[in-house]
């Protein structure tokens, strides 16, 4: 992988298959409780926010609802057609800003300018994620918070495992094939461990998301109880071995004040 991922071309089976239904959902739970539980600042003042490859806008809605100015940068365009319509919808524009950059060329220019920065399922799309996570650690005030979420690859090792698909883990090769949402560079959370702990940080929390909904196969199963599984989705997200096996990671850091 020699470059950054452009979503042009996937931005409305990304809305249909990630943001909208039950995943997306789970998602948002599960970032906005790391959120409430460990952030109490955005409850208590409008803080500036940076949504790095922030796609289709989800999470800077719901930032700007709650009264926060957010920048939201992305390099696919068409992904910031739909956050526009979103935050339209939403009657945010006054508190939402949308720049069509890369992440790397924004978070450079503004080092320690933001309350909060969000990266989330944007590194496993990276050709260089360990570069973008020091820019991004940068971009953050001292006090502020570095929100990540990443696709965890141990997540897909054992998806695999379990439907047999051998091949896949005799070669090590998990990538997506081209036009899959499979990331290009799914990552180990140990490798992101350590990059943190390079970094002037300390790490908060810890959440799996969509801990055991992906090993669900039966898609009748998935949706008999939308809200059973979203409370033991929540339950369980912290919880070891099932954090673990979530498919994404969510960490949320601090840089000390």
């Amino acid at each position: 992988m020699d470059q950054d991922r452009n979503f042009d071309d996937l931005a409305p089976r990304f809305k249909r298959n990630i943001y909208a239904g039950l995943k997306g959902e789970l998602r948002l739970q599960v970032l906005q409780r790391d959120f409430d539980e460990f952030i109490p600042q955005l409850a208590q003042r409008p803080l500036r926010v940076l949504d790095a490859g922030g796609g289709q806008g989800q999470m800077a809605v719901a930032l700007a609802q709650r009264g926060h100015s957010v920048l939201l940068c992305d390099i696919s365009a068409n992904m910031l057609a739909l956050a526009r319509a979103e935050v339209q919808a939403a009657g945010v524009g006054d508190r939402v800003e949308l720049v069509n950059r890369s992440i790397q060329a924004l978070a450079g220019e503004t080092p320690g300018r933001f309350d909060l920065v969000l990266c989330h399922a944007v590194m496993e799309w990276l050709a260089e994620p360990e570069t973008v996570l020091r820019l991004l650690a940068a971009a953050v005030k001292p006090g502020g918070f570095l929100s990540l979420t990443f696709y965890n690859v141990e997540a897909l090792i054992f998806k695999n495992l379990l439907r047999t698909n051998f091949k896949k883990i005799r070669t090590r090769d998990y990538r997506g094939y081209r036009g899959s949402l499979t990331p290009t560079n799914p990552l180990a959370p140990a490798q992101v461990e350590a990059w943190l702990r390079a970094l002037p940080v300390n790490v908060l929390c810890r959440s799996g998301i969509r801990v055991f909904h992906d090993y669900i196969l039966d898609k009748t199963d998935r949706q008999r109880d939308p809200q059973g599984l979203l409370e033991m989705e929540l339950q369980f997200s912290r919880r070891e071995p099932y954090r673990s096996l979530g498919r994404y990671i969510h960490v949320l850091c601090q840089v000390p004040g």
